[in-house]
């Protein structure tokens, strides 16, 4: 099988690259390892290189490669994610904040996209210069700074100028809250979960 659409959604040092490939959901691949006619040649800082269709390609985080095999899709076409649930119920999935890459727990009860400061900080987000607000976490209320991301991709679905909230104290990690949901269909069947970009 060769793939059509392969996106690099994040890089684990220099071992392995996480990747989706035809809007699948994101999969770590590890250098030497081919998966779905995709090998993975070398991983650098925020780059990996990767063989598809016998040649090479260096893809920044981010960034596609949409292959000679694939036709030209119908709006939506491609733009799913499909998710299970960890050994907790919990839907997990790998995605990016503004090209960087980071790890997210799907939550249609929180009302907006949700990180932690250290997560904001280690991304370059200056939020203490966002509006400051007050909301109540299982410690207690906090401070919350509320900011807008310039972008925020899970698979292969990209939002723009995404609501978030950075929270200093009680948040361990990045909730994908309904202000990036409510951009996409939310199906859900037996225990998969299936996000599908509108247009």
């Amino acid at each position: 099988m060769r793939a059509a659409d392969v996106s690099l959604i994040g890089v684990i040092g220099s071992n392995a690259a996480v990747i989706a490939i035809d809007g699948g959901e994101p999969k770590t691949i590890k250098v030497g390892q081919t998966r779905l006619g995709v090998t993975v040649l070398a991983v650098e800082r925020e780059r990996a290189t990767i063989e598809v269709e016998g040649k090479a390609r260096v893809l920044s985080l981010g960034q596609h490669y949409r292959g000679a095999g694939s036709t030209p899709s119908t709006p939506g076409a491609g733009q799913t994610v499909t998710l299970s649930p960890d050994q907790h119920g919990h839907y997990i999935s790998e995605g990016t904040i503004n090209g960087h890459a980071i790890r997210f727990v799907v939550d249609t009860g929180a009302t907006t996209v949700a990180i932690p400061a250290a997560e904001a900080m280690r991304m370059g987000i200056d939020y203490q210069k966002g509006s400051v607000g007050k909301t109540r976490t299982a410690g207690g209320i906090v401070s919350v700074y509320r900011v807008m991301l310039d972008s925020v991709r899970v698979g292969a679905i990209e939002a723009s100028n995404v609501e978030c909230i950075v929270i200093e104290q009680g948040l361990d990690a990045a909730l994908l809250g309904m202000s990036f949901l409510n951009r996409v269909d939310l199906r859900q069947e037996g225990r998969t979960m299936t996000l599908i970009k509108r247009f």
